[in-house]
């Protein structure tokens, strides 16, 4: 096959983003204080992103150096249970962050912990299941006028992952108004009470939001494209627009480890032991506040 500059941009761009979450995978797994249940969820956004960058590594190497129909089935399962995966956990962060205000006193519990493993749970096997029905029949491989814009999905596949997408954009922000409100009220009520209460718990909680705030603006301008289009086109459409829709929709994985990891404090301290090899050495530590992320 003659080589596609788009297919070379997207395995450079799985390249960046599997570097990326990488680190943070392994930074999470290889640090015990990392247990509590917002890096549970980091973490499993950063495997979602990692094998979504594998993903299209993989894509790219089997189309042109060993292509096959066989083949093409796994990576777009692989692709598809990963970019699910990717963005339900955005969900479930979001979820976490707006319980951890809701409900401030009683979050470290071990009812959170046993929420946290219920949502990943779901998300991983909602993913999975996702990702295999391609692989378990439900492809155009045999009909290509059933194709949509991303071969061998069918177009009825697509319109319920572009559904879902949306789907939870409107959770997402649903939530992000919730929290507005919560942090509205705490605003008040410390401005009422200012000369008692310190207001380093507002502070977080007003980066936290901040955090969200781009999250959400993030997530939009990445994936809204293709899930629009996605619903929109069919296997007639042309391939451009197909690789100018997804290619922005990789970025969010590229980012997800910056917004959610690299600024992170207490990831960056362990991120700096270990460039200055004094891991061994580091002082454990505890998150005192769910919204730091």
């Amino acid at each position: 096959l003659a080589l596609n500059p788009w297919d070379v941009v997207l395995c450079i761009s799985g390249t960046i983003i599997s570097c990326e979450n990488a680190i943070v995978v392994v930074v999470i797994f290889y640090t015990p204080a990392f247990r509590a249940p917002m890096f549970l969820l980091i973490g499993s956004l950063a495997t979602a992103d990692l094998l979504a960058g594998l993903g299209l590594i993989l894509r790219f190497a089997f189309v042109y150096f060993v292509p096959s129909e066989a083949v093409s089935l796994l990576t777009v399962g692989l692709l598809v249970t990963s970019f699910t995966a990717s963005v339900s956990s955005l969900l479930t962060i979001t979820i976490d962050r707006y319980l951890s205000l809701y409900n401030a006193l009683t979050y470290y519990s071990e009812r959170t912990v046993t929420r946290t493993y219920i949502m990943l749970i779901l998300t991983w096997g909602a993913s999975i299941c996702y990702g295999l029905l391609p692989v378990m029949g439900w492809n155009c491989l045999k009909e290509p006028s059933a194709c949509s814009v991303v071969r061998p999905l069918t177009k009825s596949h697509l319109v319920v992952l572009s559904a879902s997408f949306l789907a939870v954009f409107a959770a997402m922000l649903q939530l992000y108004v919730q929290i507005c409100r919560i942090v509205c009220r705490h605003a008040q009520q410390i401005a009422v009470q200012r000369h008692l209460l310190a207001s380093s718990h507002y502070v977080t909680t007003r980066k936290g939001i901040a955090t969200l705030a781009v999250i959400l603006g993030t997530f939009a301008s990445c994936w809204l494209p293709f899930a629009v289009y996605g619903l929109l086109g069919d296997s007639r459409s042309p391939a451009l627009y197909t690789y100018a829709t997804l290619l922005p929709a990789t970025y969010n994985s590229m980012l997800n480890p910056v917004i959610y990891a690299f600024r992170n404090q207490e990831i960056q301290k362990v991120l700096w032991a270990v460039c200055c090899g004094c891991l061994s050495s580091a002082p454990p530590f505890r998150s005192r506040s769910p919204s730091d992320v």
